[in-house]
């Protein structure tokens, strides 16, 4: 059975970036939601007990849509923190993103472009292929860098459920508000 992964931060730890009545739908709601469905989809399948990487990996349609949406979320809340240590990264992940993106300026102006810029609901991602190397991904829907054989190390929810209590349709304001609270350390480790 796959369990709702409990938030690493109390429902009022993100204000006033994210509101307590936004996670309260987004995890309390929609998270719970894709668990509850994957459990139902799953049960008497050969995806009975398995992990979420090897659902993810292995299955299609619903099964797929649910699990993948299920590890999406469980690691946007792990992507932030209520009181973070640091604004920026440091060590190889900066240095990474230096080779990569030309400054760490250059690549938030890029994240928060694609954030921005993905046309309906879905994720923005930065990612490192097998060589470390970096890429901002934009993925639709459910889908997950795990299925390119990319390693996540951050991710920007940018369906509308995700804001839109807190920002209505202003997407760019989510965004800009969602840096104040990334959990860079955690990211580092990551990478």
């Amino acid at each position: 059975m796959i369990e709702l992964t409990k938030l690493p931060y109390g429902m009022e730890a993100l204000e006033p970036h994210i509101s307590k009545t936004t996670l309260e739908f987004h995890y309390g709601k929609h998270h719970a939601g894709y668990v509850n469905n994957l459990n139902k989809l799953i049960a008497g399948t050969p995806f009975e007990g398995k992990s979420l990487e090897e659902i993810i990996m292995n299955a299609n349609g619903g099964i797929f849509n649910n699990a993948a949406q299920v590890w999406n979320h469980t690691f946007y809340w792990n992507c932030m923190t209520p009181n973070p240590v640091k604004d920026k990264p440091k060590g190889k992940l900066m240095e990474a993103i230096i080779r990569d993106f030309g400054s760490f300026d250059e690549f938030k102006t890029k994240f928060i472009d694609k954030c921005v810029t993905l046309f309906g609901s879905g994720w923005t991602w930065l990612v490192a292929d097998k060589d470390g190397k970096l890429s901002i991904v934009q993925t639709g829907n459910a889908q997950n860098p795990l299925t390119e054989g990319l390693k996540p190390l951050l991710v920007c929810d940018v369906w509308e459920h995700a804001y839109y209590l807190d920002y209505q349709n202003l997407r760019a304001n989510y965004v800009n508000e969602f840096w104040a609270i990334i959990n860079w350390e955690s990211i580092e480790k990551s990478y």
